[in-house]
């Protein structure tokens, strides 16, 4: 779907550039200069912010999963270090 006309930019390409992203949470103006653009009118601000909110939660929400088979003793292995208790 398409959330900035202005810019025609889809939620899919908002959510793909959050999902990429090493560092949480992303603000508009983050997501916009990824893809290259700026905003104009602004009318797309609230929708954008939603869409930054919902897939960044989803986000965390993958990392708590796959962080569950390490509770209770488990190990995680950090490349180079050695593996640390969590």
């Amino acid at each position: 779907m398409i959330v900035c006309s202005c810019n025609v930019l889809s939620d899919h390409e908002i959510r793909n550039v959050v999902t990429a992203s090493r560092e949480q949470p992303l603000s508009g103006q983050q997501v916009y200069d990824c893809l290259g653009c700026s905003v104009q009118c602004g009318r797309c601000a609230r929708g954008v912010k939603r869409i930054i909110t919902e897939a960044s939660t989803a986000c965390v929400e993958r990392a708590a999963e796959g962080m569950s088979g390490l509770r209770n003793g488990g190990y995680l292995e950090v490349t180079g270090i050695g593996s640390a208790s969590i």
